[in-house]
C-alpha cells in the first residue's frame, strides 16, 4: 500500500511562482512513474507532467513554465511552477504507478489559487 501527502498549495497572484511536493510512503523505485494531475471546477482531471527514471514529460500547456522532478531516496516528486497564469487554478493531485500489483495511487490533492 501507497500513501501520498502533498503540500505547498496557495494562493498567488498572476506571474507568481510556487513549489509543490509530494511524500510517497512505501516502496518506490524509480522506474515507478510519478506525476501530477489538475483538476479545475466544472472540468475533467488533466494531466499536468510526469517523470519515470529521469525523464519527464509535460501538458502543452505548462511546457517551458512547470519542471517536474524527483527524489529518489527520499519518494518525492516536486512541481516548480512558474509564470502561473489563472488558468493554473485548479487542485493538484500527484501519484504514482506502481507494477506489482497494477495500480495508481493518489494524494488528496492540494488547492493552487492564481488570481490578483
Amino acid at each position: 500500500q501507497v500513501q501520498l501527502v502533498e503540500s505547498g498549495g496557495g494562493l498567488v497572484q498572476p506571474g507568481g511562482s510556487l513549489r509543490l511536493s509530494c511524500a510517497a510512503s512505501g516502496s518506490i523505485a524509480s522506474f515507478n512513474p510519478m506525476g501530477w494531475y489538475r483538476q479545475a471546477p466544472g472540468k475533467e482531471r488533466e494531466l499536468v507532467a510526469t517523470i519515470r527514471v529521469s525523464i519527464p514529460n509535460y501538458a502543452d500547456s505548462v511546457k517551458g513554465r512547470f519542471t517536474i522532478s524527483r527524489d529518489n531516496t527520499k519518494n518525492m516528486v516536486f512541481l516548480q511552477m512558474n509564470s502561473l497564469k489563472p488558468e493554473d487554478t485548479a487542485v493538484y493531485y500527484c501519484y504514482v504507478e506502481t507494477f506489482v500489483p497494477s495500480k495508481r495511487y493518489w494524494g488528496q490533492g492540494t488547492q493552487v489559487t492564481v488570481s490578483s
